[in-house]
């Protein structure tokens, strides 16, 4: 049994939950609680678990025994656990009622193929899962999980090195510092074929994030500990003065929440500049204030379209960006490949400068949104989409960008403005299309078209049973 196989048994799971009302999220969250246990056993580090809170105590249970010491398991973790271990576990609550349904979740999980998923790693089979739940409309996970395709072209581009500190100051589920973490390992084979104090640096420190989601926490605290990183991952809020000593990185690959803070009110950090409501403006801020100044230091930052354009503070802070560093890259995503409808992004490439001011020179952009095809569910983005992007990307190819932009190919995807054509806009606004929309085709078969129909029903159907309980509790 591969992984994919496993993923697919432990997804079908969450049917025998439906009718305890447990939603896709919370399932993979007690799952989370569940699989520890298990991988603990498997991985030979129980020694690590209080004695008498094992997998082997849980799974000899039956009944209503069962259901009472699952939840004494969770709160005995939760408070006398150690290390991540007291973290992964604190404040845990199940939400399974029905001792029957936690029962068959155990002998499932227990009866899996583990040498095969030791084998192809546990790590892996964790993150399919969490791909799997962000990629159900109806679980909401798609706000803080990042296609991983894309995760995969920043962090490529990005190229991060053996010895770089590297963050993510929204991490989610902590998949972009995976990514990098992956990337490095895939160079030298193993952390382990790096010296020693280089090796112990990238399991223990290279590697750290902030989340302030505490279930989003917990997976991402999963996450890493099934992938041998124990980098330092804060549940907490960036943009509070908690987020100040987060800074001297060499690398920051992030996709901030979108939205604007609760009832609008302005970032509690105290050190930023331009303090504005708009989450995304402060998160840029905060961003490449936290780069070193060593010339080299970069980042990969997925924004929305409003950060190119907001006037006020906003367009105060994007000449201080593109003072302060090497704006050198804009690459316009094509909508529908995030949870949130319809939201237009971009990714910024930039490097910050040692000196100052006088960064950047001038700004390449690519448009990968006007004229591609349509993106969704059953149609999801791939790498092959974003080749010409990479293969033009490097300095290397900087013929091919060109080429793309020359007058003879006015349809060309790449364009290049320079910073005194950039300063001279309106609010500085680095909104700029210039390819003229092709009159739209939806190349989705009508099977394709049915099964999005289907998916956007069940979600509206979801929303309203939510909607009718919570009518239902206030009544009561």
């Amino acid at each position: 049994m591969n992984t994919q196989e496993i993923i697919g048994k432990l997804w079908k799971l969450c049917d025998v939950l439906r009718d305890d009302g447990i939603t896709y999220h919370q399932y993979v969250t007690e799952l989370t609680y569940l699989l520890f246990l298990k991988m603990a056993k498997e991985t030979k580090t129980e020694e690590n678990l209080p004695e008498g809170y094992r997998w082997d105590d849980l799974k000899e249970r039956s009944g209503l025994d069962l259901k009472t010491f699952y939840r004494k398991l969770l709160e005995h973790l939760g408070e006398k656990g150690e290390g991540p271990i007291r973290s992964i576990y604190q404040g845990a609550q199940t939400n399974i009622d029905e001792p029957k349904n936690l029962e068959k979740i155990i002998r499932t999980i227990d009866a899996l193929d583990w040498y095969s998923a030791r084998e192809e790693g546990l790590g892996n089979l964790y993150e399919g899962l969490l791909e799997r739940n962000a990629s159900e409309k109806k679980s909401g996970a798609g706000q803080y999980f990042t296609p991983r395709v894309l995760i995969d072209v920043m962090t490529d581009l990005m190229a991060p090195q053996a010895g770089e500190r590297c963050n993510d100051p929204a991490c989610g589920t902590f998949g972009f510092m995976i990514a990098a973490a992956r990337y490095i390992s895939e160079r030298t084979d193993s952390f382990y074929d790096l010296k020693d104090e280089v090796a112990a640096f990238e399991r223990s420190e290279a590697f750290t994030g902030c989340e302030l989601v505490k279930d989003t926490h917990r997976l991402a605290l999963m996450n890493a500990l099934l992938h041998d990183m124990h980098g330092e991952i804060k549940l907490g809020d960036t943009l509070s003065n908690e987020g100040k000593s987060m800074k001297g990185y060499d690398l920051v690959l992030t996709n901030p929440p979108f939205g604007t803070k609760k009832g609008g009110e302005r970032a509690t950090r105290d050190d930023l500049t331009y303090p504005t409501s708009n989450k995304q403006l402060n998160f840029l801020q905060h961003i490449y204030r936290s780069l070193r100044t060593t010339g080299q230091a970069r980042a990969a930052v997925v924004l929305p379209d409003n950060v190119l354009f907001a006037d006020g503070d906003g367009e105060k802070i994007r000449r201080d960006l593109l003072a302060k560093c090497n704006l050198h890259t804009i690459l316009r995503l094509p909508t529908g490949i995030f949870y949130a409808h319809g939201v237009q992004t971009n990714v910024l490439f930039f490097t910050r400068g040692k000196e100052p001011t006088g960064n950047t020179k001038e700004i390449w952009y690519y448009d990968m949104r006007t004229g591609m095809r349509s993106f969704g569910k059953t149609n999801p983005l791939t790498r092959a989409d974003f080749q010409e992007f990479e293969e033009c990307y490097h300095a290397a190819d900087i013929t091919k960008r060109q080429e793309t932009y020359s007058a003879e190919n006015p349809q060309g995807r790449w364009r290049r403005y320079p910073i005194e054509e950039i300063l001279a806009r309106d609010a500085t606004s680095l909104d700029i299309t210039w390819l003229q929309p092709e009159e739209e085709q939806d190349s989705r078969s009508l099977g394709e078209i049915l099964t999005e129909i289907q998916a956007e029903s069940d979600e509206i159907a979801a929303a309203t049973k939510e909607l009718t309980e919570l009518l239902s509790e206030v009544e009561g």
